[in-house]
């Protein structure tokens, strides 16, 4: 018996599956190793990539959030494309737009070139998350198996988070700042031969267009959501430019939903969302995200900028936080099986909060070990509750639509992801003091982890939901 992460190389009946099924979960965990990676690695950089390319606070907030703009704006046509024309192909187109993109960030030589490659990252980024989701709904179909493929899969959230922070602070203080990307490029090239060959093709729903009034409408909700956050600091939360910007921002997503209820074949059709379970879980995973992500920015500006730490130990400051995540998914996905998501997912939430609060009350200027067992309990609490609220989403729709329920709840994630890294830096910038804003950050972090574990107990049910056929 084989085991990884938890998941047990038997099928049901008891016989190993051949290496089809486990080939898809090894080039799975790859690609979405390598896409998280980025989102983590990137914070303990861009200090020092900010000092070398003379970028603004502005001009490091996009080098961080245009990736994830992109990311989170282009995720459900990535979900759409997986479903239309086969989830191995665009898992594979993904790839190798993420690699090249990686390659040209690596590259960069001004704070605009740069910002131009991180979002091309996001391209890729957004076709290979919705497509990873859907081929391990393909290469498990017992909700068992699944389940545990989910908690691998998510821990590789938490490897990759534990591991950029580290590995950021290692390159950077090495080799230069430009191998952060550069360590994308053989990652990439292995995931591809591996997917190419050991994965099987996926099906194909031809009948099916992309939406793409829709999908306009959902990059410009992210666009204007992320601008409206990232420049209310400099601007000031009255600019009427703020104002206006969150005003379209609003019709934008208005125009969003009434093109889905008029559209024939929509894009993320709206009676998915009345699935308690699925809407529920995405919005879990938007809140969640919003106060860890946030956390790990802030926090990484002011370990180097308010108590002078090199990136590499500013990487090993924040590694309580990200250390915990590394088996929590794992640890979720083997103990749901006996008490059922709901639990897990709010214990998670409750303990991050906890663990925000306490940095909010720690004072002014906390000692070191003060901090310690706050970002341990975020870490732990964030990753504890992804299987779970995954797990919901996913269970909850059809199979047809699979890559759209994944694209849905990585939405709504990367969306979280984009406004917490983006009113961490407005609140840093706006407030009278850093030290205050870092507090205010965490406190707004700990309520958004409240109010998803008020969530989970209304819509994560007590057994995973199964959805009907479609």
């Amino acid at each position: 018996m084989v085991r990884a992460g938890g998941l047990h190389a038997h099928g049901p009946g008891g016989s190993a599956p051949s290496g089809r099924s486990l080939a898809p979960l090894l080039a799975v965990c790859a690609g979405y190793f390598m896409v998280i990676l980025d989102v983590t690695v990137i914070n303990v950089a861009v200090p020092v990539v900010g000092r070398e390319l003379s970028a603004s606070l502005t001009g490091i907030q996009w080098i961080t959030n245009g990736y994830t703009l992109v990311f989170a704006g282009l995720l459900l046509t990535g979900g759409a494309l997986g479903d239309r024309l086969g989830n191995r192909r665009i898992f594979c187109t993904g790839v190798v737009v993420f690699t090249v993109a990686s390659a040209g960030c690596g590259l960069a030589r001004s704070t605009g070139t740069l910002v131009a490659a991180r979002l091309l990252e996001g391209v890729g980024a957004a076709l290979i998350v919705p497509a990873s989701l859907a081929l391990l709904q393909q290469a498990f179909p017992s909700p068992a198996e699944r389940s545990r493929a989910f908690g691998l899969w998510g821990s590789m959230a938490g490897i990759a988070a534990s591991a950029g922070p580290l590995l950021g602070g290692f390159l950077v203080t090495t080799v230069g700042w430009r191998w952060v990307f550069f360590i994308n490029l053989p990652v990439g090239c292995a995931c591809l031969l591996l997917t190419l060959r050991r994965v099987p093709a996926s099906a194909r729903r031809t009948d099916r267009p992309v939406d793409w009034p829709a999908q306009c409408a959902v990059i410009a909700v992210v666009a204007l959501l992320t601008a409206v956050l990232n420049e209310a600091g400099r601007r000031g939360w009255t600019d009427p430019l703020i104002l206006t910007g969150a005003g379209l921002c609003l019709l934008a997503a208005a125009a969003f939903v009434l093109r889905e209820h008029l559209a024939r074949t929509p894009m993320l059709p709206l009676r998915l969302l009345r699935s308690r379970p699925m809407s529920g879980g995405a919005a879990i995973g938007l809140l969640f995200n919003f106060a860890f992500y946030g956390m790990i920015f802030t926090a990484s500006l002011y370990f180097q900028h308010q108590r002078g730490l090199t990136a590499l130990r500013t990487g090993f400051a924040l590694f309580p936080a990200v250390a915990m995540t590394m088996f929590a998914s794992v640890l979720s996905g083997r103990l749901a099986r006996r008490t059922g998501h709901r639990p897990l997912v709010v214990t998670g939430m409750l303990l991050g909060a906890a663990g925000l609060a306490g940095w909010a009350v720690a004072g002014p200027d906390p000692g070191y070990p003060l901090l310690v067992v706050p970002m341990m309990a975020v870490g732990f609490g964030t990753s504890f509750a992804l299987t779970g609220s995954t797990t919901t989403v996913m269970s909850a729709a059809p199979d047809t639509y699979s890559g759209t329920a994944s694209a849905l709840f990585n939405t709504t994630r990367q969306v979280g992801s984009a406004a917490g890294v983006a009113l961490g830096g407005s609140l840093l910038a706006s407030t009278a003091g850093f030290t205050a804003g870092l507090r205010t950050s965490m406190a707004v972090g700990a309520a958004a982890y409240l109010v998803a574990a008020a969530l989970a107990l209304f819509c994560i049910p007590r057994k995973t939901p199964r959805h009907s056929p479609d």
